[in-house]
């Protein structure tokens, strides 16, 4: 399904979509006010812990933060968080939603929610995930960099240069003024020191795995291996995937987006730009963090952004909605 249906001048940008979080929204002590006060986060926690066979739900609530921070416990975290919190919305006042779409791994969340993906299948996979995206490089060997301010012709020109036979390129493309580069860490930091006169600023992130770029292709196919052993059904809701910014509801276009997904580049401005295109005007950032609601402010200043990650979100998002 691509693009169906037209627009009548009255439901222009009047549509709302659920959008996830991905790696990096995660803090100790998320979900856990949505737990004590609803039994379907409750619900969704107890379900996660039986899954993974270890309590994911202590880590989310109390940390330690160190512990937390490792891919393979954060990955299957903000999942969970995620989850139950939209587990709440959808109980709670959630209007008819035109579309889901998930940044990296808020992906799995997006297809759980639209009905595509079982969530305790979604939660073992993506604890492999973690896990696979961490050993897919040795500790050091690569390296991720923020780039403010830069046209991405200038950004991927600048990786073109910056290679020299090795791995370096765009991975997130998260809104018109900031630009994820991965890569082995000579060629980040070769791309650091030629997009100085180019960018506003460019910023070393600390992360464990060069995600998102070639060096991640190790990863890929083991995590293809358990993909095949996983049901995908029919999307209730259209998604929006990070790897093509196309909508689907197709069972196996979906099992193949989140496949490429783990070494292709995360194309979030055109994802958002698509749901702008579709009349979408409200947002609905559900998990922890609002990450996504500032990268909508650069994307679609128009935009409204709503987000729900505990108890008082979730109240202010209802009556906006309500209004």
């Amino acid at each position: 399904m691509s693009n169906e249906g037209t627009l009548t001048a009255e439901s222009e940008e009047s549509g709302i979509a659920c959008i996830f979080p991905g790696q990096g929204s995660q803090y100790a002590g998320m979900g856990r006010e949505l737990a004590e006060a609803y039994p379907e986060a409750r619900r969704v926690f107890d379900e996660a812990d039986s899954a993974l066979g270890f309590s994911i739900s202590r880590l989310c609530f109390e940390g330690p933060a160190e512990e937390l921070q490792l891919t393979e416990n954060t990955q299957p975290a903000i999942l969970t968080t995620s989850v139950a919190a939209f587990r709440v919305l959808e109980t709670n006042g959630l209007p008819a939603t035109s579309f889901v779409a998930g940044h990296s791994l808020g992906e799995y969340s997006a297809l759980v929610a639209a009905g595509a993906l079982d969530f305790a299948d979604a939660v073992r996979t993506v604890r492999a995930r973690g896990k696979y995206m961490q050993e897919a490089v040795p500790v050091g060997t690569g390296a991720m960099a923020a780039v403010l301010g830069a046209e991405v012709s200038e950004v991927e020109r600048v990786c073109a240069e910056a290679s020299q036979g090795q791995v370096c390129s765009t991975a997130n493309l998260n809104s018109p003024n900031q630009v994820v580069i991965a890569g082995n860490a000579q060629a980040i930091d070769r791309a650091m020191e030629l997009l100085k006169g180019i960018a506003k600023r460019v910023v070393k992130l600390n992360v464990s795995a060069p995600f998102h770029c070639a060096l991640m292709k190790p990863a890929q196919e083991r995590l293809g291996v358990d993909l095949e052993k996983v049901t995908f059904s029919d999307s209730k809701i259209p998604v929006v995937t990070n790897v093509d910014a196309a909508i689907t509801t197709i069972p196996a276009a979906l099992k193949d987006a989140l496949y490429r997904q783990v070494s292709a580049p995360v194309r979030w401005v055109e994802s958002m730009e698509l749901l702008k295109k579709q009349g979408i005007g409200t947002f609905i950032e559900v998990g922890p963090g609002k990450v996504l609601s500032g990268l909508m402010r650069q994307i679609n200043r128009d935009a409204i952004c709503l987000n729900v990650e505990d108890a008082a979100s979730l109240d202010a998002t209802r009556v906006k909605l309500a209004a």
